[in-house]
């Protein structure tokens, strides 16, 4: 039998950075010394913004980069590569956060082969086998492999549903996908297939979307779905043009290329991104860009990139995707963990890593495991003041939730609340979906969604019978939210999972900057809600607090323009705010909103609040309605209590 070499060292990620300290000198632990491990290792972490600009073997030497032990940041450049090692272990859902490839792609370029967690996010680990990185929660190995074991691979793969197991046994995605055969052509396509008894909304989307001879209907099982849309972001298209280049005869034959979208958004403010300027970085994002626009060219790809004059971008990806393309039934892919953003349309939209692009862009098909759906049953009505983020970060600070219960799950939202909610609220949910650990976010196409696609794209769309969970449709679980009870919350830096009802903290932390923006609060729900609290203070004569830098950058052009026509603009500019055209912008680092000391305080609208992520300072999460609030009143306020303020 086929046995795994790993003649290295082994690396524990310990929450002591003495420990740490201690491995990368030369001296190995053993698991009981190197105890507590490390929980929620998240890939801003693994490979921060800067190691993303390349994608190619380079990346190892930023392996861990940004990884945060107690106060520090103990691993340097090279020093895991440097190291010798080839085994590294942590604590719980490992790999945490944005589906960049980068991070397992960086492990295995710095001779990491085995990666030993108490549990993985599910794209995390989806990349790893791709990549033909083995993973594994058996931390029983650890001993074994100190004592100089060769594991069996077999042994690895035993518990790995069939075809995740098969990857690995071929050494990755495209090497199965050339021994196999996939395709995805209409003659392929599966018919509509019934299982006899109720079916969840998703579980319809994938039998309508199976390939055959895989048709992925039972949970757990590893299979193939064709995709109605796949798109990529300027920070995986060179990765992925390297990979097809690499396996593929060039030109590569593309699989419906009209299907296929390209997106620039994430650094077109990297050129007044401090990190960027400051590390001279702009050479390599310059690099980047150019390897996704020869890419678009050379394939004939529709690309929505740089506005004129090189500054923003036509829309971030998400946005323009349900403002633009995605549609009620339809399978949406793209190279970014928060595409499950569209679902709030009623289709499933999940993301997925380079390797995963590179494969459907080549045989239209992708991989999955099919997952189980967690029902969320929103009842009551959110009170006045009361947003969707506010929502979504009391599901976040569950303790099941927290302790991983959403990971690779499908999240469901229904119930009596969700007709209340506009399309742009529910996108809310379902992009961050992503911060739950979820597969997926999905709402049921209704009344609404047909009024959005009038409205925002002229299509008169017929809602099909089929288009909803049946009674009695099986869920891992159900999640009743009263939402009459809930009250603006906020989330500690650190992690998304630090909710905190706002009203409850009796201190409240002075803030140096408030960001609205992103694909999460970019949208044009969410800049109502920004001008329902600065109006209110442009009429009392207020401006954002001395010391406080606002901005609030734009989704979309589209959003601009509704903006504009709505007469916000005069608005924003009387408090202060800088406006941004659209971009990923601070929520990436990639831009202006982002601190550039770690002694500054953000108050963000952005969905994930990871060590580093926005710069070094420390990063509050809120809705729109509380950054504003908070911008004016410069430290953590509702719009209420800052009315009340002005009332007393």
């Amino acid at each position: 039998m086929k046995r795994l070499q790993l003649p290295g060292r082994i690396l524990f990620l310990s929450e002591d950075p003495e420990k740490i300290g201690a491995q990368l000198a030369g001296g190995d632990l053993g698991l009981d010394a190197a105890l507590p491990l490390r929980d929620d290792v998240s890939t801003d972490e693994m490979t921060p913004q800067t190691v993303c600009l390349l994608f190619d073997e380079r990346i190892g030497a930023g392996l861990l980069l940004a990884y945060k032990a107690g106060d520090r940041h103990p691993i340097v450049r090279n020093a895991i590569k440097e190291g010798g090692f080839s085994v590294v272990v942590a604590g719980k859902r490992y790999g945490k956060g944005s589906s960049r490839e980068h991070s397992p792609l960086a492990h295995v370029a710095a001779g990491i082969r085995l990666i030993i967690a108490a549990s993985f996010e599910r794209i995390f680990r989806q990349n790893c086998d791709n990549l033909g990185l083995f993973t594994s929660s058996d931390l029983g190995l650890i001993e074994r492999i100190q004592g100089g074991e060769a594991v069996c691979v077999e042994e690895l793969v035993s518990r790995r549903e069939t075809l995740a197991a098969d990857l690995l046994r071929s050494g990755g995605l495209l090497a199965y996908g050339k021994q196999q055969g996939i395709a995805a052509s209409a003659a392929s396509a599966a018919a509509v297939v019934e299982s006899g008894g109720p079916q969840t909304l998703v579980e319809k989307i994938l039998a309508r979307h199976a390939l055959v001879p895989h048709r992925p209907l039972a949970s757990g099982a590893g299979g193939f779905v064709r995709a109605d849309w796949r798109f990529s972001i300027d920070y995986y298209t060179g990765m992925i043009a390297h990979i097809l280049h690499s396996n593929f005869e060039r030109p590569v034959a593309m699989h419906e290329r009209d299907r296929i979208l390209l997106f620039e958004d994430h650094l077109t403010y990297a050129h007044r991104s401090p990190i960027h300027v400051r590390q001279g970085l702009l050479p390599a994002v310059k690099s980047l860009s150019r390897a996704h626009q020869d890419f678009a060219a050379e394939y004939g790809l529709r690309n929505h990139g740089y506005l004129p004059g090189g500054e923003g971008s036509e829309g971030i990806c998400h946005a323009m995707m349900a403002e633009m393309y995605a549609l009620p039934g339809q399978v949406v892919v793209g190279t970014d963990s928060h595409t499950t953003h569209s679902g709030a349309l009623g289709c499933l939209a999940f993301g997925v890593g380079s390797t995963d692009m590179a494969f459907s862009m080549v045989y239209g098909a992708i991989r999955l495991s099919v997952p189980q759906t967690l029902r969320i049953e929103l009842n009551g009505r959110l009170p006045a003041g009361v947003s969707a983020k506010d929502l979504v970060l009391h599901l976040l600070a569950l303790p099941d939730i927290k302790a991983g219960g959403g990971v690779g799950k499908v999240f469901e939202f229904a119930g009596p609340a969700i007709a209340q909610l506009s399309t742009d609220a529910r996108a809310t949910l379902t992009n961050m979906t992503a911060e739950l650990g979820g597969f997926a976010g999905i709402v049921a196409p209704d009344a609404e969604t047909q009024r959005f696609l009038r409205e925002r794209r002229g299509i008169d769309f017929r809602l099909e019978p089929w288009m909803r969970s049946d009674a009695g449709a099986r869920y891992a679980a159900i999640i009743a939210v009263d939402c009459a009870a809930l009250s603006p919350m906020v989330a500690r830096p650190g992690d998304p999972g630090n909710g905190l009802a706002l009203a409850g903290i009796e201190r409240r932390t002075k803030v140096d900057i408030a960001y609205g923006g992103s694909c999460t609060a970019g949208k044009r729900e969410d800049f109502d809600q920004y001008h329902a609290v600065l109006a209110w203070a442009a009429g009392r004569g207020l401006r954002a607090a001395a010391g406080v830098q606002l901005y609030l950058q734009f989704g979309t052009m589209a959003v601009r323009d509704y903006c504009v026509e709505r007469g916000y603009l005069a608005a924003f500019e009387r408090v202060g705010a800088e406006m941004l055209l659209p971009s990923c912008g601070a929520c990436a680092g990639g831009g202006p909103g982002s601190s550039t000391r770690a002694d500054q305080v953000t108050i963000s609208a952005i969905n994930r609040n990871f060590p580093g992520r926005s710069g070094p300072g420390e990063v509050w999460l809120a809705s729109p309605l509380t950054v504003a609030a908070s911008a004016i009143a410069g430290e953590l306020v509702s719009f209420e209590e800052l009315r009340e303020r002005f009332r007393a």
